[in-house]
């Protein structure tokens, strides 16, 4: 939310600031606006030039004190706590006292309007605080309010079904502001553990890559200091090994960086079986006659397949199979009515495609739903520059 007080361009704000700012200023403006439209044309028609001063003036008075309560309850949402209870206090004398003047001195047009002004300010600023006995409150209020200045029955449902309509107003706007909130505040959160699961990631290949090489590095020149210290010729030969390992370890360190180093295919399926076993789903494998080269995409096949699997299925038994160039994951807990081709697995077509793969999706309607890859002859059309593997 923008701080009061805080001046910046419409460019410049958030999509969730742009929201707060929008919703503010409607209530604001609805508030006001139907106050002038409902007061003034009255107060213009009456003949007693006092009488339509103090209505205008009254009316304009319980106007800005309902929008200084919005603007307390505001300015601080989502929280609600503490009250603006002085505002308050003065919002519920003021239309109190307006109130009175209305019964006491004006008839016809001049009070119906007065009261008309008394509800829309009370219901829209203070509807826009939570709690359903508020809420009924407020709309037996304006039943109330109507019924003693209008004293007839219909009067009363006039009153509950205006004073219904401005609590709606007021609480679908807190209502759309909280749903964008709440979203905005789990954008950062999704943002903030993709940067934890990366860290983990690099941090689990460095450890897995960097840390045997360079514990083979350790050893090897341990070695190689010995045969020196004898004499043994040998020592060379060894330090030779020791530069070897260290070059791959640089590779390896620079694919890292860059994010090319290549996925592990079995990994990938043990890991998604142990995922799909815990979640109760029974799995079935059928891959050994898969190429070597493929392997690399297979991997994301499976892991997307996995992932849509777990988020929008409710599936039983899941089927991964390796026949004449086709890898398949399929299942049997299709949802009805759920999307066929989402983000991830346009991504992954979108990967898959240089490297002359392509990817469908398969659906009969019921509950089968399967990703198929077709994965063609016996490797990409270059393993070595698109997945990083080396036959």
């Amino acid at each position: 939310m923008i701080r009061p007080g805080t001046w910046l361009r419409w460019s410049d704000l958030t999509g969730v600031e742009r929201v707060g700012l929008y919703t503010r200023q409607s209530v604001y403006l609805v508030l006001l606006g139907f106050t002038c439209l409902a007061l003034l044309p009255v107060a213009f028609d009456l003949d007693d030039r006092g009488q339509a001063v103090a209505l205008v003036a009254g009316g304009a008075a319980v106007t800005a004190l309902g929008i200084a309560v919005a603007m307390a309850v505001l300015q601080r949402f989502p929280a609600v706590q503490p009250l603006p209870w002085g505002r308050i206090a003065a919002l519920l004398s003021g239309c109190g006292a307006y109130f009175a003047i209305a019964l006491a001195s004006w008839t016809g047009d001049a009070r119906n309007v007065a009261v008309t002004a008394i509800v829309a300010s009370l219901t829209l600023t203070l509807g826009l605080l939570p709690g359903p006995r508020l809420a009924v409150a407020l709309v037996a209020l304006s039943g109330l309010l109507f019924g003693v200045s209008g004293g007839e029955a219909p009067n009363v449902v006039a009153g509950v079904l205006f004073g219904g309509a401005f609590l709606f107003t007021a609480r679908a706007s807190v209502w759309l502001l909280g749903i964008v909130t709440d979203l905005d505040v789990a954008r950062q959160a999704q943002a903030q553990l993709a940067v934890v699961e990366e860290r983990l990631r690099f941090s689990r290949d460095v450890h897995d890559v960097l840390g045997r090489r360079l514990s083979t590095i350790a050893v090897q020149a341990e070695l190689a200091a010995t045969l020196a210290k004898r004499g043994d010729e040998r020592a060379a030969e060894q330090m030779l090994e020791v530069r070897s390992v260290a070059h791959e370890a640089l590779r390896e360190a620079r694919e890292l960086a860059r994010g090319y180093r290549s996925t592990d295919f079995l990994k990938e399926l043990e890991g998604a079986r142990s995922l799909l076993r815990s979640a109760g789903i029974e799995v079935r494998l059928s891959v050994d006659a898969m190429p070597r080269a493929w392997h690399e995409a297979a991997a994301w096949v499976v892991r997307e397949s996995v992932t849509n699997v777990l988020r929008h299925s409710n599936a039983s038994v899941v089927e991964i199979e390796y026949a004449d160039g086709q890898l398949r994951v399929d299942n049997d807990g299709a949802r009805p009515g759920g999307s066929s081709d989402g983000s991830g697995l346009r991504g992954l077509r979108e990967r898959l495609i240089p490297l002359g793969a392509s990817l469908v999706v398969q659906a009969d309607g019921g509950d089968r739903w399967a990703v198929v890859a077709q994965l063609p002859g016996t490797g990409p059309l270059s393993a070595t520059d698109k997945t990083g593997f080396h036959e």
